[in-house]
């Protein structure tokens, strides 16, 4: 009964949202690539003009906030296949901040293993002390698809098997312990072979994607193409870049 009259009052038509509660101030928005189209046009028209409406109301709400967005996927890419739109691309790409994937910056794994390992003793109590050598050379030579999540999630799980002492490598998930084959293949060979036809076009692909270890711009470099074009080869033949990494 009580849930029924503070609908009849209209007060759930009040309630302040994630943008007024941001006025004069900044909000966040993750993995702005994944958001639909149709909600794409709604964004695009609140950055512009900085009004909004309420669900359900006519009366336009104005705001003063600075958008800061994120995104783990290729927008370049996404506007070569209509997936994003070009004009919100301008608008959220004023001060464009790239942070290469963590294979790409080795350097950081080490102070990122110690912070994760610190919260969890902090959060558990539980008596680990760190990580033994063997164990830290596994985690530096992975790949981390995933990114730092995986790498978070790859030292929870850890952590769970390990009951005390340092966290060794038989206590780190299967897939870590799986290492990238380093190719012997000359570049100046292969990339030779590819301009003279040896080899298919599909072939030549998945041999930069491994000497490149998946670094798409490198990869192009290789075949002289541009990153377009690699994306689209691996959507035309169906290449999975995580089984032309691993091996089986």
């Amino acid at each position: 009964m009580v849930l029924q009259n503070f609908r009849n009052t209209g007060a759930l038509r009040h309630r302040v949202g994630r943008f007024e509660v941001a006025n004069t101030g900044d909000i966040f928005l993750d993995e702005v690539g994944d958001i639909p189209l149709s909600i794409q046009v709604k964004l695009l028209r609140v950055i512009e003009t900085k009004r909004f409406e309420r669900m359900g109301d006519h009366q336009p709400i104005h705001v003063d906030v600075r958008f800061i967005t994120a995104t783990n996927k290729n927008l370049d890419e996404m506007l070569q296949t209509n997936m994003f739109r070009e004009d919100l691309f301008y608008c959220i790409n004023v001060l464009p901040i790239y942070l290469p994937p963590l294979r790409d910056r080795q350097e950081d794994l080490p102070v990122l293993v110690n912070y994760f390992i610190r919260n969890m003793q902090r959060k558990t109590h539980k008596k680990i002390s760190g990580l033994t050598k063997g164990a830290m050379e596994r985690i530096m030579a992975y790949y981390w698809p995933g990114n730092i999540r995986e790498l978070k999630s790859a030292l929870e799980y850890a952590f769970l098997i390990a009951e005390r002492g340092a966290i060794d490598i038989d206590h780190l998930p299967l897939k870590v312990l799986k290492e990238i084959p380093r190719s012997n293949v000359d570049v100046g060979k292969t990339v030779r072979s590819i301009q003279q036809g040896e080899v298919s076009k599909k072939e030549a692909l998945m041999e930069a994607l491994r000497i490149s270890r998946g670094n798409k711009s490198e990869a192009a470099r290789i075949l002289g193409v541009n990153r377009v074009t690699v994306w689209n080869r691996m959507k035309k033949y169906g290449i999975d870049l995580r089984k032309v990494l691993i091996p089986k």
